[in-house]
C-alpha cells in the first residue's frame, strides 16, 4: 500500500467531520468562551495576557489571521485540544489518478498535433486509448512528475 492509500484510510474517518466543523463566523475561541460563560478578561487571565490581547486573539481567529501556536494556547486555556488537519476534498488516490490522466491527455494532444502537422495523424481511437492508459501507468510510477506543470 502506498503513502496516498495509507493517508486516505486515515482521512476517510475525518471527511464527515470536516464538513460539519465549519468555523463559526466569530470563531471557535469566542464561541467556546461564550458557551463556557467566560469573559474575555477571564480568558486573558488564563492565557497570561491582558484583556485587549484576548479580544485581539478572538478577532484574529475570526478573520483567519491567527497562528497555530496562539490557537493551541487558547484551546488549552479553554480546556480544549486543538486538532489541526488538512482534509482533501476527494481521496488522494483519485486526485493522483485524475492528475495523471490530465497530464497524459495534454502530452498526447501535443504529440497528436505534431503528428497531424507532419501528416501522420492517429485516427484509431482504440490505439489512442491504449496510449493514454500506458502513459497514465508510467506517470503513476513516478507521481512527482505530475506536478511539474500547473
Amino acid at each position: 500500500m502506498d503513502a496516498a492509500e495509507q493517508l486516505d484510510r486515515r482521512l476517510d474517518a475525518l471527511r464527515p467531520l470536516a464538513d460539519a466543523a465549519v468555523r463559526p463566523s466569530r470563531g471557535w475561541v469566542r464561541a467556546l468562551r461564550e458557551a463556557l460563560g467566560m469573559t474575555t478578561g477571564q480568558l486573558a487571565e488564563r492565557l497570561g495576557v491582558k484583556q485587549p490581547r484576548a479580544v485581539e486573539l478572538e478577532r484574529g481567529e475570526a478573520n483567519g489571521k491567527i497562528t497555530i501556536q496562539s490557537l493551541e494556547r487558547a484551546a488549552e486555556a479553554l480546556g480544549c485540544r486543538l486538532v489541526y488537519v488538512l482534509v482533501p476534498k476527494k481521496r488522494l488516490a483519485d486526485t493522483i489518478g485524475e492528475r495523471a490522466s490530465l497530464v497524459a491527455e495534454r502530452h498526447l494532444a501535443a504529440v497528436e498535433q505534431t503528428m497531424l502537422l507532419e501528416g501522420q495523424a492517429v485516427t484509431n481511437t482504440g490505439q489512442r486509448k491504449e496510449s493514454h492508459r500506458r502513459l497514465v501507468e508510467e506517470l503513476l510510477r513516478r507521481p512527482a512528475r505530475l506536478w511539474d506543470e500547473p
